[in-house]
């Protein structure tokens, strides 16, 4: 197998990895944290990071496993600007830029000089974006100034290697919506759940205070909810006190021919 199909397999590799995200065990910072020690092995970077941002604001960083932590210090350098936040702003990339220039340009100020102490020569970003939603931007951190690419174009010191990222962020922007929007329709799913278990367990009670009484089930029901109210209570909660015969002196009390209580 050639150089480029090897380079492509692991590509569409990194590609379907990065959009599987339909699962219970889902983290959001190791699943990035792949996405960017893809991004390193494809483009032969120094190092890689994500960063997600949600109003302006940076709510989750994740690094490549190489460096991680000076990935880290780079993105959290970036709180006064740099090349995530200008990407995400934008929404388009950032073309590779020499780390002293942009330094000697007063560009991104605190983020150049944490970059120069860290040895990074150069540095591109590019959008994670899903639709018209923006939700941060893939950084990466050249071992040497972007003048150029090598003959095979795998370098990423020039141009060559802002399409291969972009489509790695792309990719982690799928995965990270389509978790998003599962996280939600579960959660719609189990409140269902819990209002449907919540409404049998309340004409369950229902039905045996009508029987143990001898009443009608809305007057049980009215005695259910007075009950509940007064020592402010959910009905669902008193319906299972209910069904486990630990309130029925009380709620005896409060029911048909009972004194009730003050509130």
């Amino acid at each position: 197998m050639t150089h480029h199909s090897m380079r492509e397999l692991r590509l569409a590799t990194a590609l379907v990895e990065a959009a599987d995200t339909l699962t219970e065990s889902f983290e959001a910072t190791d699943h990035l944290r792949r996405v960017a020690d893809h991004c390193v092995e494809l483009l032969a970077a120094r190092a890689a990071g994500i960063m997600l941002i949600d109003g302006g604001r940076a709510v989750s960083m994740s690094g490549s496993s190489r460096q991680e932590a000076v990935v880290l210090d780079l993105l959290a350098a970036q709180h006064g600007g740099g090349p995530c936040l200008e990407s995400y702003g934008s929404g388009r990339p950032v073309p590779p830029v020499s780390i002293r220039a942009a330094h000697a340009e007063a560009r991104w100020p605190d983020f150049t000089e944490r970059a120069l102490g860290h040895g990074i020569a150069g540095t591109f970003a590019v959008p994670l974006r899903r639709g018209g939603t923006a939700l941060g931007a893939l950084n990466v951190f050249l071992p040497a100034p972007p003048d150029g690419s090598s003959p095979d174009g795998s370098s990423p010191g020039g141009e060559s290697g802002l399409p291969v990222a972009q489509l790695l962020a792309d990719a982690a922007a799928v995965g990270v919506q389509n978790h998003r929007t599962f996280t939600q329709y579960r959660s719609l799913t189990e409140q269902l759940q819990e209002a449907l278990s919540s409404r049998v367990r309340i004409e369950q009670a229902k039905g045996m205070l009508a029987e143990r009484w001898n009443i009608e089930p809305d007057e049980a029901f009215a005695t259910l909810r007075q009950y509940a109210r007064r020592r402010r209570l959910p009905v669902n909660r008193v319906a299972q006190a209910v069904i486990e015969r630990v309130a029925d002196d009380e709620l005896r009390r409060e029911g048909p021919g009972g004194s009730g209580e003050s509130s």
